[in-house]
């Protein structure tokens, strides 16, 4: 089997260094800068249009890390939820000026929910009521605009738990993502599954995924093959996907993505 095209989650200011390499297999890409605070609370859209100038004649897959510094979807506070539905519509915006077509958002799911969600009526079902609530008037603008979000696993101990919340919430503009140094977080540091698991539990849900390394106690963005998620194991998951989700490098340090190409690649697992 042809092993999958990998692209890369970036910056802006990023995008000459790597322009070549994204071109030359128009690989899926994911622009940053658009989760920060300052950036989608302000004046975005130079910015927004220098990525869009940036990328003219590029074919491959686009899109945005969403906003989630402060920015719960699960709020009990309505008027809380109101700004996060507004920072959403926001990232909706910048879609429309990059050409990008889905938005990284962040599971509300705590360890503390994981742990405590049969200890109080409904904990489950709550939660994912707020988080519809909170998503209902921006997952209708992106379906009719083909956008999609994808939910990604930050603190997700049983990834089961964000499949049932957006199998409940039901709109095909909201599906899930992985991301495999989180689920190794997760693995490690608190008894969850190994990162292969959450993308097997994902299914036909899964459309999105940062490839990251970690040593399973923190949130690292290692270049792969420095830290210790096995990675035939994740790939071998991949393989069965059902769709083409986007895999995209997430290092802390971009300056490790050719050392990350050249691991995947030598191990034959991605090109």
């Amino acid at each position: 089997m042809t092993p999958p095209v990998i692209g890369a989650a970036i910056d802006v200011a990023d995008l000459s260094t790597f322009r070549d390499w994204l071109f030359a297999k128009d690989r899926d890409l994911e622009i940053q800068d658009f989760y920060r605070p300052a950036v989608i609370a302000g004046d975005w859209r130079p910015l927004a249009e220098a990525a869009r100038d940036a990328l003219q004649g590029y074919k491959g897959r686009i899109g945005i890390h969403g906003p989630f510094f402060d920015l719960p979807l699960d709020a009990m506070d309505a008027e809380i939820r109101a700004i996060v539905t507004k920072r959403l519509a926001t990232a909706l915006e910048i879609c429309a000026v990059v050409g990008a077509n889905q938005v990284v958002i962040h599971s509300p799911v705590t360890t503390w929910n994981d742990f405590n969600r049969h200890n109080y009526p409904n904990a489950e079902g709550g939660q994912i009521a707020r988080v519809g609530e909170t998503l209902a008037p921006v997952l209708s603008t992106a379906e009719a605009a083909g956008i999609t979000f994808v939910l990604e696993n930050i603190e997700d101990r049983t990834p089961e738990t964000r499949r049932r919340m957006v199998e409940a919430i039901a709109s095909p503009a909201l599906r899930l993502s992985v991301d495999t140094g989180h689920a190794h977080y997760a693995h490690g540091a608190t008894g969850g599954p190994p990162a292969d698991y959450y993308i097997r539990d994902a299914g036909p849900l899964l459309e999105h995924v940062h490839l990251q390394d970690a040593d399973g106690y923190a949130d690292r963005h290692w270049q792969i093959g420095t830290g210790t998620i096995l990675w035939p194991a994740v790939f071998a998951a991949l393989r069965e996907a059902t769709d083409r989700p986007r895999l995209l490098l997430e290092l802390r340090d971009k300056a490790g993505i050719p050392a990350s190409m050249a691991y995947l690649e030598a191990a034959g697992l991605g090109q």
